[in-house]
């Protein structure tokens, strides 16, 4: 695009501030909603109204909804594409196949872009996995979230901080059987994903290394799929990934 598109980012809460501050310097035009919440006896449709035209007054090209995940994100994007602004979804996606079907419909006859922001899956090293190990048939892939801070969100661990390591299989690898995946809150970080072949290493990531600007890496992914670029990381991706959230939930709890 000839000049960067202006966004609007939805939310109020510890994200919603810190991603102010990133969007404006990559491009100084950022507005923000904070009133986001469904008001009671709001119907949808009311609702969904209310936030679009909050959305074309922005005068934005992309709505970042950084909220929690819950049932209001389906309405988030319904909302953001009846105002004709791409969105950016936070992670984990918990929409149904029948709600991700819906959107992408929408987003398709509208021409507009729903990318979730899976910020790790355009670290420098995942990408060079992507291009010379995909699709990682006959590797066994592992995984540690390892989170310092105590829970904020009320989101589990898995769905929370394993749907990055599954999501980096998902994209990069999505052949490798899975060796093992650890996320847990309140203990030292520790960010690393790694490849086995016949029981021995033979590629690691610390994503804690190299992963400075991934944020800004992903809002430079999103904006070349405006004009036309490839873009992956849709609703039928996290879609994928939530699957897998749940099967390895369903497989630690048997």
């Amino acid at each position: 695009m000839a000049k960067a598109p202006a966004y609007v980012i939805l939310g109020r809460g510890r994200w919603a501030k810190r991603m102010q501050p990133v969007i404006a310097g990559e491009n100084g035009a950022v507005t923000t909603i904070e009133e986001t919440r469904q008001r009671p006896a709001e119907t949808d449709a009311a609702y969904v109204s209310r936030l679009s035209s909050a959305m074309i007054e922005s005068g934005a090209q992309i709505a970042w909804l950084c909220v929690l995940p819950g049932p209001h994100v389906t309405l988030m994007i319904h909302a953001a594409l009846e105002a004709g602004l791409h969105v950016i979804v936070e992670k984990p996606w918990y929409g149904s196949a029948e709600d991700s079907e819906r959107l992408q419909a929408i987003a398709r006859a509208k021409r507009r872009l729903i990318a979730v922001h899976f910020e790790y899956l355009v670290h420098p090293e995942v990408e060079k996995w992507k291009r010379n190990l995909h699709p990682g048939e006959g590797l066994r892939y592992g995984g540690k979230f390892l989170l310092s801070r105590s829970d904020r969100s009320g989101i589990p661990p898995m769905d929370n901080l394993g749907c990055h390591l599954l999501a980096i299989r998902e994209y990069a690898v999505p052949a490798a059987k899975i060796a093992g995946i650890q996320c847990v809150y309140e203990q030292s970080d520790e960010r690393i994903v790694w490849l086995e072949r016949d029981q021995e290493q033979i590629a690691s990531i610390d994503l804690l290394q190299g992963s400075g600007r991934i944020i800004q890496d992903f809002m430079k992914k999103v904006e070349a799929a405006l004009d036309e670029a490839a873009f992956p990381f849709d609703l039928n991706f996290a879609l994928s990934v939530a699957k897998e959230c749940n099967t390895r939930k369903t497989s630690s709890a048997a």
